[in-house]
C-alpha cells in the first residue's frame, strides 16, 4: 500500500492579533449564515480552498450543506458526520469543521482531544462562531490549547471590505478559529 506524504495548509497572510506567537487575523468579504446554519456557501468556499489541497479528507460537523457543497465542488474528500446521531467515527482528517458548541455530548477538552487525534500532523480545526461574545473565543482557543492544538489564525467573516484610507465600521458576523496540529512528531502538548 503506497503511503500518501501529507501536505501542510497554506500559510496564512494578513494582520496580526496579539498572542504568543502572534495570530494572523483576516477579514473575508462573504455573506452572513442563514439562521440555524453553520456557514454561507461563500465561507464554506474560502475554508475548503484555502485550508485543504485536492484529495484531502476533510470532516465535516456543520449545521447545513455549504460545506458538503464546497466539498464536492473542490472535488475533495469527505466525512460527513450527524454526530448528534451516531456519534463521531475516527478518520485522518486534514480539515475539521465545526460550528460551536459542538453537537456533540462532550466537554471542550475532550472535545478537541479527538480532533487532534483525529487530524494528520499539519492538519487544521476550523471553529465557526457567531461574532459578538468576547470572551468565547478565549475559552475555544484555551480548551484547544490544554488539548496540544496550536492557534493559527482567526478569520473574521463580514459583509464588506474595510475601505483603504477609509475608517470603515465593519459589519463582523462570524469569527473562525483555524487551530492546527503541529508537524513535528516530537511536540509537545503545546501544539
Amino acid at each position: 500500500m503506497t503511503e500518501r506524504k501529507h501536505q501542510q495548509a497554506p500559510v496564512p497572510v494578513g494582520d496580526m492579533v496579539a498572542g504568543d506567537p502572534p495570530v494572523p487575523i483576516t477579514v473575508w468579504p462573504v455573506p452572513a449564515p442563514m439562521t440555524g446554519e453553520t456557514m454561507s456557501n461563500a465561507m464554506g468556499v474560502r475554508l475548503v480552498h484555502n485550508l485543504t489541497h485536492p484529495s484531502d479528507l476533510i470532516t465535516d460537523l456543520t449545521a447545513g450543506p455549504q460545506l458538503a457543497r464546497a466539498i464536492i465542488a473542490a472535488r475533495r474528500r469527505s466525512h460527513l458526520q450527524d454526530i448528534r446521531a451516531v456519534g463521531w467515527e475516527w478518520y485522518e482528517a486534514t480539515l475539521i469543521v465545526t460550528g460551536w458548541p459542538p453537537h456533540e455530548p462532550a466537554e471542550p477538552g475532550e472535545f478537541f482531544d479527538r480532533c487532534r487525534a483525529s487530524l494528520v500532523p499539519g492538519g487544521c480545526v476550523a471553529v465557526l462562531l457567531p461574532h459578538g461574545d468576547v470572551v468565547l473565543p478565549v475559552d475555544v482557543i484555551v480548551a484547544a490549547k490544554k488539548a496540544g492544538l496550536a492557534y493559527l489564525q482567526h478569520i473574521v467573516g463580514t459583509d464588506r471590505l474595510p475601505r483603504p484610507g477609509q475608517q470603515t465600521q465593519l459589519d463582523i458576523h462570524t469569527d473562525v478559529l483555524v487551530l492546527t496540529r503541529s508537524t513535528a512528531e516530537t511536540a509537545g502538548r503545546d501544539g
